[in-house]
């Protein structure tokens, strides 16, 4: 940190701060907090700046998985099943970086979001009800199969884990948003850890920096998580579709331009 200015620092600070707030109602900080970590040290190597990210980011989602669990009652049958899955699966999604180049998979995650969002907003009761759909076994294989696919897209791809994970858990066992995300923060703290797993014995983030980000990271999920337990899932909801609708403006900016 001390080749940063303290206006740097306090730009890396506040976007910290925001990327905790949106991580902990739907997921999306890596829009914020990537971009700014890379616009303050372009010297520094990609692997370097994307560890600093994983380690402040797993201080705010654990935060927030903790608030969420205390207030509501987590579907932990499903959840602990997908977090493992994902946790072991983001593996492999790092492993197919080496011969499979992530661009490839632009074209499709932009289809992929516009069909949710579009989903989500011609449904006006879509999320409003917390009804599960699964029991027993069949609940423990579609948690393993949603872990599993989402912990290898967050290993080989990454951005708008959280929100695929909130869409899938409402579309496919029966979540409403509120409950979604509560489980969607688990399931991110576990492929958070195996990223750690790679970047920290690396080398690959900065140390006092990252617990600069992590300890603003972790007041914006205060913030975050205080207003979903507050409004409930119709304000999940919004602030669902308002990050779906920036990643769509990216992904197509990305593919594209």
């Amino acid at each position: 940190m001390a080749g940063l200015d303290h206006s740097l620092l306090l730009g890396l600070a506040l976007a910290a701060l925001f990327a905790g707030f949106i991580d902990s109602v739907v997921g999306g900080g890596g829009l914020i907090q990537i971009p700014a970590l890379f616009n303050a040290l372009p010297q520094e190597l990609p692997a370097t700046l994307f560890g600093t990210n994983k380690f402040s980011s797993v201080f705010g989602t654990s935060n927030a998985a903790w608030r969420y669990a205390r207030r509501v009652e987590m579907p932990w049958r499903t959840t602990l099943p997908a977090a493992l899955a994902a946790f072991a699966c983001s593996y492999l999604g790092a492993m197919a970086v080496a011969w499979l180049p992530p661009a490839m998979l632009r074209p499709l995650i932009l289809l992929l979001l516009i069909g949710a969002a579009a989903y989500t907003f011609g449904r006006r009761d879509f999320g409003a009800l917390h009804q599960p759909q699964h029991k027993g076994r069949r609940e423990f294989a579609y948690a393993l199969l949603l872990g599993g696919a989402i912990g290898f897209y967050d290993g080989f791809f990454g951005p708008g884990t959280g929100s695929f994970l909130i869409f899938l858990f409402v579309r496919f066992f029966g979540f409403d948003f509120l409950h979604a995300s509560a489980a969607s923060k688990v399931v991110n703290v576990s492929t958070n850890l195996a990223a750690l797993a790679f970047f920290i014995p690396h080398g690959h983030f900065l140390p006092l920096l990252a617990v600069l980000m992590a300890v603003c990271n972790i007041l914006g999920s205060f913030l975050g998580t205080h207003l979903a337990l507050r409004h409930g899932s119709g304000f999940v909801r919004k602030v669902f579709l308002c990050v779906v609708s920036l990643f769509i403006i990216k992904f197509a900016h990305d593919t594209f331009v």
